[in-house]
């Protein structure tokens, strides 16, 4: 089993790098593999509604952007995290989650999601909010702890001061291990559902 971390903050190795860390260090003790990508730090497009996308790639993907994505789709559980930029995930991990997710065609359903959000003093909460969007739109299990998974810092590694941040996101761990190491161990007993046929409408008649 295998979870893929995106970082979405530009500072390659700051707050949510290790808040991701933190999380990731807990699984692989749990046996599973876990896989950091930085996705902050690079420039990427936003999505510009073309529908390109049709045939699972956003038609913007560079090969190694390509790459990324598709050890995305192969992973078990996926894990989100951003610092707050104005109240809001940062710009370059909003261009990315949506072409990922819009991209997708149901190859992120019933997978395992958590996402953690960074901020030095507020805004955390609807950062969390707006990360979780992606995985409930596209079907997916989301993995919770006892607490909204938020950690502050401001300065590089403050965010290893906040020991109630740190709890609350190593129990994230736990139990998204849980979650993964059930679904692994039920997929014979209990394969996954087809989805239900759906219906599309618009509120313009």
């Amino acid at each position: 089993m295998k979870v893929i971390a995106i970082n979405g903050s530009p500072k390659q190795k700051g707050n949510t790098y290790i808040a991701l860390k933190l999380v990731c260090d807990e699984l692989e003790k749990k046996g599973i593999e876990t896989e950091i990508i930085n996705i902050g730090n690079r420039n990427i497009k936003g999505c510009v509604a073309c529908g390109g996308c049709k045939d699972g790639q956003c038609i913007f993907n560079d090969e190694k952007l390509r790459g990324i994505i598709n050890n995305i789709f192969s992973a078990d559980g996926i894990l989100l995290g951003s610092p707050v930029y104005y109240s809001g995930i940062s710009g370059t991990m909003k261009s990315f989650l949506d072409r990922l997710f819009y991209a997708s065609h149901g190859r992120m359903r019933l997978k395992i999601g958590a996402a953690l959000a960074v901020s030095r003093r507020s805004g955390e909460v609807a950062v969390f909010d707006q990360l979780n969007h992606y995985f409930l739109i596209s079907e997916m299990l989301v993995a919770p702890s006892y607490y909204w998974n938020v950690i502050h810092g401001g300065s590089p590694g403050e965010v290893l001061q906040d020991q109630e941040g740190i709890t609350t996101l190593k129990n994230l761990a736990n139990n998204m291990a849980w979650m993964l190491q059930i679904k692994d161990y039920s997929k014979e007993t209990h394969p996954e559902p087809e989805a239900y046929p759906r219906v599309w409408t618009n509120f313009i008649r």
